[in-house]
């Protein structure tokens, strides 16, 4: 039977929320950062203590952030009187006794900008055990990388394909005038709609699979966090299991998108690929583009298939120990030698529809830590991508540029007869990304004169004079490099 929270329930409960200060801050003022972070770690105890006098947000906390079966008059009084017999019908709550549990998992999530609240299935970890095929994600890892990961720029419409409980379509409401969200799963959509109407959010809802609903549509954005997991062509979770083999769904994503986004729109989802023994990954995710597409795959991480496959069987409450764990697992390693798999890697991907003669296509690795969010950054790189594409080498030279001030030049000496020796010189950016690049002496002085006074071209004839070589062998030799540095913000026109 699948959950029924009506407009009238969401709406009660919404009241009720807001009453108790049920909301992202509340939660944090109430536990404090400590037992915030124990609990967010699956240590509940200090959450349960720092929750204990804290009234109705304390029932409200331990009811459906710790799984607590709470007294049914309190439960009552903390959702401002609601009837638990609707809840229960609702699937909102569970009897447990003259107790109450959560049925399901009703959470604050928060942004910079504000609260919303989020209704997905109960984990493994409050259920007690393995998820059911047709377990509904809430908030993830996966779904917050994605969301750091996506431009925030304004567009008309949005696409968020594949919504599970919504996490996508809330953060979209902060820049995209209309919304539509789908999903194969019916359940999903459930859950997605009462967490829409709880948060006072127009979406337009629509079942079916991957693009079938969407016929003759063309969106400004696309947001998708597809059932991106990579292994044998099978059903066994629907929200990460596509029932095609390999990373064919992520594939499948990365080709269709292009043709429901409006010229110039932007598509960008989290993908999985395959490093297979003897084939490069980059060539494997270029072959997926359809023409006219610029496109940046960002791989975060590659993962050994024994530990992708045991990652994946606790994520859904399957101890690898067990006869089934270990079933499963045999299957999927079977399987990944069987294709030669040698890792399994992990990133974003962002698409923009374009007309261009040339588009680009870049895929670089990003494994090494940064702060930042991705998404201003990937709006950021189709900027100057088409900053590039619409400046030539004549252009570029005649350019004024500057080194930001979050970019700094490291340099790395070793001792010798005579002194110190210079043997690494690297370019730093401190900020997004914090890409490298590694410079000669030659590039590094070229660069020390991007202070926006003088085009490229004066630059490097001034840089030739000084060292009595051709000025046009010094600017083929520059030019690829100043194009690169400023495809990754690291030095900039002024």
């Amino acid at each position: 039977m699948l959950p029924d929270l009506s407009p009238s329930l969401t709406a009660r409960l919404r009241g009720a929320f807001q009453n108790a200060g049920y909301d992202a801050d509340g939660v944090v003022d109430v536990l404090g950062p400590q037992a915030h972070a124990a609990l967010g770690r699956g240590e509940p105890e200090a959450a349960r203590r720092a929750s204990a006098d804290a009234g109705g947000l304390g029932t409200l906390i331990r009811l459906f952030l710790l799984g607590d079966a709470e007294d049914a008059a309190a439960v009552r009084t903390a959702l401002d009187g609601l009837d638990l017999d609707e809840a229960v019908g609702a699937q909102l709550l569970v009897r447990d006794g003259d107790r109450v549990r959560a049925g399901l998992d009703v959470r604050p999530y928060g942004d910079d900008e504000g609260s919303w609240w989020v209704i997905a299935d109960l984990d493994s970890e409050q259920r007690g055990g393995p998820v059911p095929a047709d377990h509904v994600l809430g908030v993830g890892h996966a779904s917050i990388s994605l969301a750091r990961a996506t431009s925030r720029r304004p567009v008309e419409t949005l696409l968020d394909l594949g919504t599970g409980c919504g996490v996508q379509a809330l953060h979209a409401s902060r820049h995209a005038r209309r919304i539509t969200a789908t999903d194969l799963s019916e359940r999903a959509l459930r859950l997605a709609d009462a967490t829409f109407r709880l948060n006072g959010i127009d979406v337009e809802l629509r079942q079916g699979e991957w693009f079938a609903p969407l016929r003759n549509r063309r969106f400004d954005h696309v947001v998708c966090n597809p059932p991106f997991v990579v292994g044998p062509p099978r059903v066994d979770y629907v929200y990460r299991d596509s029932g095609l083999g390999g990373d064919d769904a992520s594939a499948l994503v990365v080709r269709q998108l292009p043709s429901f986004l409006n010229e110039g729109g932007v598509g960008q989802l989290l993908a999985s690929w395959l490093h297979r023994r003897g084939e490069d990954w980059a060539d494997r995710v270029s072959r997926w583009l359809p023409r006219g597409v610029d496109a940046w795959f960002v791989q975060r991480d590659v993962a050994d298939p024994a530990l992708y496959v045991g990652t994946w069987l606790r994520d859904a409450g399957v101890d690898p120990r067990s006869a089934e764990g270990r079933a499963k697992a045999s299957a999927w390693l079977d399987w990944f030698a069987e294709q030669d798999v040698e890792g399994i890697g992990f990133g974003f991907v962002t698409l923009r529809r374009t007309d261009a003669a040339h588009p680009e296509v870049v895929c670089e690795d990003l494994r090494h830590a940064y702060d930042d969010p991705l998404g201003p950054e990937s709006a950021a790189w189709l900027d100057r991508v088409e900053w590039l594409r619409t400046h030539d080498a004549d252009a570029v030279l005649a350019t004024r540029f500057t080194v930001p001030e979050t970019v700094l030049l490291e340099e790395v000496s070793a001792p010798t007869e005579d002194g110190w020796e210079s043997v690494v010189r690297r370019l730093h950016r401190t900020d997004g990304p914090g890409w490298q690049h590694e410079l000669d002496e030659t590039a590094a002085r070229l660069l020390a004169g991007f202070r926006g006074a003088l085009p490229l071209e004066d630059l490097i004839t001034l840089l030739a004079y000084a060292d009595d070589v051709p000025a046009e062998d010094l600017a083929r030799a520059a030019l690829p490099i100043v194009r690169e540095l400023v495809r990754h913000g690291m030095v900039v026109p002024a």
